[in-house]
C-alpha cells in the first residue's frame, strides 16, 4: 500500500512539474532569430505545418512543442489564414491568440486620383508582398477576370483610394475591390445628376469626370471646370481639352504638346472632334464624379491656368484671350 502511494505521489509530482514547466514556457517570450518574424498561412494549412512555418521563419522553439500547444489548446482549428508578424516579447499564448483572432499584418497600396490604368498596374506590380497574378494578362484578359462586360476599357474603371491587404494576397483581389468601389461610386453619383444634365449615361459621367480630374489644379475650381465642359456639350462646342489629346498620344507624348498634336485627328482629340472621347482618360475621384453630374452654375465657356493651380474663367472668347495674354503669354 505504501509503495502504491509513493508511486502515486511521484506521478503527481511529475505531472505538476510538467504542468509548471508548460505554464512557464507558454508565458515566456519566444526567442526570435531577428527583430521581427513573418509567416503567411494559406487556407487549409495544418496546425503541424503552421508550427513548422514559424520555426523556419525564425521562431527558435521546437516545432513539435509549438504544434502540441496549438493542439492541446483546443483552438488549432480556429487559426485563420493570413499574414502575421511578431516581434520581441510575444509568448506562445500570444502567438496562438493572434492567429485565432486573425490579427494580420497588412500592407497598403495607394492609387492616386488622375492616374491612368497603366500607372495603376505599375503601382500594383511594385506593391509590397502582393502576388502579381495578373502580370502576364492583357488589359482585356484582366477585365474578363473581373467579370466586366466584353470589350469594356479598363481606363477610369477603378476607384482611387488606399487599399489594405494581407501580405501574400493577389493583385487581382485589390483590382476587384477597386473595380467594384468605382461601380458603386459611379452609380451613386449618377443618381444625383442634375435634371438638365446633357450627359446621357453613367459612362458619359465617368468620361467627363476623368477630364475634370486632369484639368483641375485647385479643388475649389472643380465644379466650375465641370460647368465649362457641360456648357460646351450643350451647345455642341468642342471640349478642346489638352489632357485628352495627351492621352491619345500615349507613350509618344514627350512632355511637350505641339500645335501639330492639336491638329492631328484621333478619337481623343477634342479639338478636332465634338463631344466626349470614347473612354475615360484617368481614374477620377469622388469629387470629380459629383462635379461632372452636378456642376456649379456658370456661364463661362473658357478657362485658363493662372500659373498657381487655380483657373481664370471667362464667358466670351475676347475675355478669354485677354486672360491668356495676362497669365500665359506674359510668362513666356
Amino acid at each position: 500500500m505504501k509503495s502504491w502511494r509513493a508511486w502515486a505521489a511521484f506521478i503527481l509530482l511529475v505531472i505538476a512539474a510538467v504542468a509548471g514547466a508548460a505554464v512557464w514556457w507558454l508565458n515566456r517570450p519566444l526567442a526570435l532569430a531577428s527583430d521581427t518574424v513573418e509567416v503567411s498561412i494559406e487556407l487549409g494549412t495544418s496546425p503541424r505545418d503552421i508550427a513548422q512555418a514559424w520555426v523556419q521563419a525564425g521562431v527558435q522553439a521546437p516545432p513539435l512543442l509549438l504544434y502540441e500547444w496549438f493542439r492541446w489548446s483546443g483552438q488549432s482549428r480556429k487559426i485563420r489564414a493570413g499574414s502575421y508578424e511578431i516581434g520581441p516579447g510575444v509568448t506562445p499564448i500570444a502567438l496562438l491568440n493572434k492567429m485565432v483572432r486573425g490579427d494580420e499584418t497588412l500592407a497598403v497600396v495607394r492609387l492616386i486620383e488622375g492616374w491612368t490604368f497603366r500607372q495603376f498596374r505599375a503601382e500594383l506590380a511594385k506593391a509590397d508582398a502582393l502576388k502579381p497574378t495578373t502580370a502576364a494578362m492583357t488589359d482585356d484578359q484582366l477585365m474578363q477576370a473581373l467579370g466586366a462586360p466584353a470589350g469594356l476599357s479598363p481606363e477610369g474603371r477603378f476607384h482611387p483610394d488606399t487599399y489594405a491587404y494581407s501580405k501574400g494576397s493577389s493583385d487581382l483581389a485589390v483590382l476587384k475591390r477597386a473595380y467594384h468601389a468605382m461601380q458603386k461610386r459611379l452609380d451613386a453619383a449618377w443618381q444625383e445628376r442634375a435634371p438638365d444634365s446633357p450627359l446621357r449615361s453613367a459612362d458619359d459621367a465617368l468620361v467627363l469626370a476623368s477630364i475634370v480630374e486632369k484639368e483641375t489644379g485647385v479643388g475649389a475650381d472643380r465644379g466650375r471646370v465641370a460647368g465649362v465642359f457641360v456648357n460646351r456639350l450643350r451647345i455642341g462646342m468642342p471640349l478642346q481639352t489638352d489632357p485628352t489629346v495627351i492621352y491619345g498620344l500615349g507613350e509618344a507624348f514627350d512632355g511637350n504638346l505641339r500645335k501639330r498634336d492639336l491638329l492631328a485627328d484621333t478619337p481623343y482629340n477634342t479639338y478636332t472632334r465634338a463631344g466626349l472621347p470614347p473612354t475615360p482618360i484617368a481614374m477620377p475621384g469622388k469629387a470629380s464624379l459629383l462635379a461632372a453630374v452636378r456642376p456649379d452654375p456658370t456661364k463661362a465657356l473658357y478657362f485658363v491656368s493662372r500659373g498657381d493651380g487655380s483657373s481664370e474663367f471667362s464667358e466670351t472668347l475676347a475675355d478669354h484671350n485677354r486672360a491668356v495674354n495676362r497669365y500665359q503669354r506674359r510668362s513666356k
